[in-house]
């Protein structure tokens, strides 16, 4: 699960899907409190409190994680979790999504942006990615938010196995804070580019 994530020396398109993943799945980030994360590592799935009728988020990039919870700190947010899904589940998301904001670009108009956004039962945003110290990078990392059917898909179908790794956050972020970047580098997990299908590329903004 570790291994040095970043791209070093390498051009970063501007916005890119990158992650952890193999040939059947993919590993994306949540971070809940005690009382959702330890019965969704118990069940494999996550189950009430965590309520499926709300929007959640599925964040690839694990430093983008942490820059969302404070390294596991934040109020809610202390429980880091790692999520891998079947890459059919992610790409039917990405087939079925559409950007959170509009952009002239991608749409034909407002109305039509508008349109797809009401029937769309998943949301796209890109924010800027964060180096080791989570200061913003210039290119993008994906946010991806699942609603009504998408999140019973999530839920019922799509995960794979679910594993907490608040203990890896911390060792990460302990490194940090010792100026020990080397090692904090050497425990990330391995992000690399995720071949999205050509046919996505367009509807995520890609």
């Amino acid at each position: 699960m570790t291994g040095f994530a970043r791209l070093v020396g390498m051009d970063v398109p501007y916005r890119q899907i990158r992650a952890a993943h193999t040939e059947e799945s993919i590993t994306v980030y949540q971070a809940y409190d005690p009382a959702i994360a330890e019965r969704a590592v118990a069940a494999q799935t996550f189950v009430p409190p965590f309520k499926r009728e709300r929007m959640t988020w599925i964040k690839p990039s694990f430093l983008w994680m942490m820059y969302r919870c404070g390294w596991a700190t934040k109020p809610g947010q202390a429980r880091v979790l790692a999520v891998e899904i079947s890459r059919a589940g992610f790409e039917w998301a990405l087939a079925h999504s559409c950007l959170s904001h509009y952009r002239a670009d991608q749409h034909a108009d407002h109305d039509a942006w508008a349109a797809r956004l009401r029937r769309s039962p998943v949301r796209v945003q890109w924010d800027p990615e964060r180096d080791l110290r989570l200061n913003a990078l210039p290119y993008r990392s994906i946010q991806v938010g699942l609603s009504g059917p998408a999140v019973h898909h999530y839920l019922d179908e799509w995960i794979v196995a679910i594993t907490d790794v608040t203990g890896l956050a911390r060792e990460i972020h302990a490194a940090v804070l010792a100026r020990d970047l080397d090692r904090a580098r050497i425990l990330l997990p391995a992000e690399h580019p995720y071949p999205v299908p050509e046919s996505h590329l367009r509807t995520i903004g890609a």
